[in-house]
C-alpha cells in the first residue's frame, strides 16, 4: 500500500509500481506534506495507467525520437526518412535533452511560438509539427507518457497560400493558348498540354509511361511518381487514379508517341538519353522561357494544376469529381484549397431549381416583376 513518511526533514513516497516492484521517492526539503500527498496521487495515477517510470530510467526526447525513427525506417521512402531525420536534427534542439514525460503542452506551444517568431514558413512548421506529433504518439503507445501534449497544443493557422505552398496563380484560357503557341518543341508542348488538361502533379507527369495511357478509354492512369531522381509508388491510394482526357489531348499524345524516340523505361516524357527528365532543367529551359515568350508573368509549374482545378470549378463540375481527378485524399482538401475560387453567386442554379419544381408540374404560379407587382 502506498504511503508517505518523513525522514530527516524530507517526505518520502513509498509505493509499488505497475510491475509490483516496491519503490521509494525522496522529495526535496521544501516540499510540504500536502504537496507530498499530491505527488503520491500523481504517481498512483501514472501507475494505474501503466506509464510510471523511475526518473533515472525515463528516456529523453532525443532517445525516443531516435527509437521512433528506427521503427519507421522500414516503412518509409529514403527521401521521407531523410526529411524526418532532418527535422529531429535541426528543429528540436530545446527539446532533445528533456525527459519525455516532462514535455507538456505549454512546452510545445512555446516551441511553436519561437519558430513563428523566427519567421519559419507556416507550411514548413506544420510539417515539422506532424513529425513531432508522431514522436509523441509513439511515446504514448509505448507507455512512456499517458497523453500526447502535441494534440492539445494551439496550432498555427494556415492561409490559402500556406495550404498550396504559395500564392495560387491561375492562367486564363487565352494565356494557356498563348503559352502552348510559344513552345516550339513537340515534347514540351505535349507535356505542358498534358499538365493543363489533367492537373497531374509534376512527379506524376515525369513518371508517366506509355503503358499508363489508355487511348481507347481516353484516360491516363497515375501509377507512380518521379521525385529526387527516383521512381516511387504514389503516397496515398487516392493518388492512384485514372484521369479523363479530352480528345484533343489524346490526339496530341498519339502524335507524340509516333514522333518520340523509344526508351527502355517506356517513359512518355524522357530526356534525350531516354531517362527520366530533370524537373529543374525542364522548368528553367522550357517552361519559364515559354512564359516569357508568351508575355505571361512567371508562375510555378504547379500552377498549371491549379489552373486545371480552377477551370473545372468555373464549369460547375462536381467537387467530388474534381477531387478524384486531382488525387486529393478527400473533397474537404479540395474545398480547403479552392473554395475561394468558387462563385459566391449562382443564378443559373437558382433558375434550374425553379424549373425543377414548377416548370415540369405546369404550375400556374403568378409571375411578378422586379418591383414585386403581379403581371
Amino acid at each position: 500500500m502506498a504511503c508517505i513518511t518523513k525522514r530527516r526533514d524530507r517526505w518520502i513516497i513509498d509505493f509499488y509500481d505497475q510491475h509490483g516492484v516496491r519503490r521509494w521517492k525522496t522529495l526535496r526539503k521544501t516540499i510540504t506534506k500536502t504537496e507530498a500527498k499530491e505527488e503520491l496521487r500523481n504517481v498512483e495515477d501514472m501507475i494505474s495507467k501503466g506509464v510510471f517510470m523511475p526518473l533515472g530510467k525515463t528516456p529523453t526526447f532525443k532517445k525516443v525520437a531516435e527509437s521512433w525513427l528506427e521503427y519507421k525506417k522500414s516503412f518509409l521512402r529514403i527521401t521521407t526518412y531523410n526529411v524526418y531525420s532532418g527535422h529531429i536534427e535541426n528543429h528540436f534542439s530545446e527539446l532533445l535533452e528533456i525527459k519525455i514525460n516532462r514535455i507538456m503542452t505549454n512546452n510545445i506551444e512555446k516551441w511553436i511560438t519561437k519558430r513563428q517568431s523566427e519567421g519559419m514558413n507556416i507550411l514548413t512548421l506544420r510539417k515539422i509539427i506532424v513529425t513531432l506529433n508522431q514522436i509523441m504518439a509513439y511515446a504514448v503507445r509505448h507507455k512512456l507518457i499517458d497523453s500526447n501534449p502535441v494534440r492539445d497544443a494551439e496550432r498555427p493557422r494556415k492561409s490559402i497560400d500556406d495550404q498550396t505552398g504559395g500564392k495560387i496563380e491561375i492562367l486564363s484560357p487565352e494565356q494557356i493558348r498563348a503559352l502552348l503557341e510559344a513552345i516550339p518543341d513537340q515534347k514540351y508542348k505535349t507535356l505542358f498540354l498534358t499538365a493543363i488538361m489533367t492537373g497531374a502533379r509534376q512527379g506524376e507527369l515525369l513518371g508517366l509511361k506509355w503503358s499508363d495511357v489508355d487511348f481507347s478509354k481516353k484516360q491516363i492512369n497515375i501509377n507512380r511518381t518521379f521525385n529526387h531522381q527516383q521512381f516511387f509508388s504514389p503516397k496515398t491510394k487516392q493518388s492512384v487514379r485514372a484521369i479523363d482526357c479530352p480528345p484533343s489531348l489524346i490526339q496530341e499524345l498519339r502524335l507524340w508517341k509516333l514522333a518520340s524516340p523509344r526508351n527502355d523505361l517506356d517513359l512518355v516524357f524522357a530526356n534525350d538519353a531516354g531517362e527520366a527528365m530533370n524537373y529543374s532543367n525542364m522548368v528553367q529551359r522550357h517552361f519559364f522561357k515559354g512564359l516569357k515568350k508568351a508575355e505571361i508573368p512567371r508562375i510555378r509549374f504547379h500552377d498549371l494544376r491549379h489552373s486545371y482545378a480552377s477551370l473545372l470549378l468555373h464549369q460547375g463540375e462536381n467537387i467530388k469529381y474534381i477531387q478524384t481527378q486531382l488525387g486529393h485524399s478527400s473533397p474537404t482538401v479540395t474545398l480547403n484549397v479552392y473554395s475561394h475560387l468558387m462563385k459566391k453567386e449562382n443564378q443559373e442554379a437558382a433558375c434550374r431549381l425553379e424549373d425543377t419544381i414548377f416548370k415540369i408540374s405546369g404550375s400556374n404560379m403568378v409571375a411578378v416583376n422586379e418591383s414585386g407587382v403581379a403581371v
